[in-house]
């Protein structure tokens, strides 16, 4: 699945893991209204509404903001939560804060390259992690085997 954003984000590369630091000002000039929202504001999709939700190609999948690489489609599993679940990221493509918004104690996960929030990271996955990265779809671009 293509983003067609990425045709005009001069800042996205799937082969650059150089760091970004790109203000919100410039990337709201860049990015869909709806994808800047989760990205940069930290919003949510509402549940069981996003494209990669029940999806099930094998593939990579990566920030629609940055291209970077994020999961493999091995580690994508079905958690019923209504977000893309995942049990194993790309160690060198997210990091991790703690999240105190909404009154709740969570961690955020974050894209490494450009600072986008993705998502959270809950201990309640299945093994061999047992964790469960539960991602916004509008957050992530999938790349499938298919077309190496």
């Amino acid at each position: 699945m293509e983003n067609i954003e990425a045709k005009n984000n001069p800042y996205y590369s799937r082969t650059d893991t150089t760091k970004l630091d790109i203000s919100n000002e410039e990337w709201k000039k860049i990015l869909a209204p709806d994808l800047y929202m989760i990205s940069r504001e930290a919003s949510t999709e509402r549940p069981f509404t996003g494209k990669y939700n029940e999806f099930d190609e094998v593939g990579e999948y990566y920030c629609a903001v940055c291209g970077n690489h994020l999961f493999r489609s091995t580690s994508k599993f079905t958690s019923s939560c209504g977000w893309p679940s995942f049990f194993e990221a790309d160690k060198e493509g997210v990091y991790y804060k703690r999240d105190f918004a909404h009154g709740m104690d969570r961690v955020e996960v974050l894209c490494k390259r450009c600072d986008s929030h993705l998502g959270h990271v809950f201990e309640d996955g299945p093994k061999p992690t047992g964790l469960r990265y539960c991602m916004n779809s509008i957050s992530l671009e999938f790349g499938p085997d298919s077309q190496k």
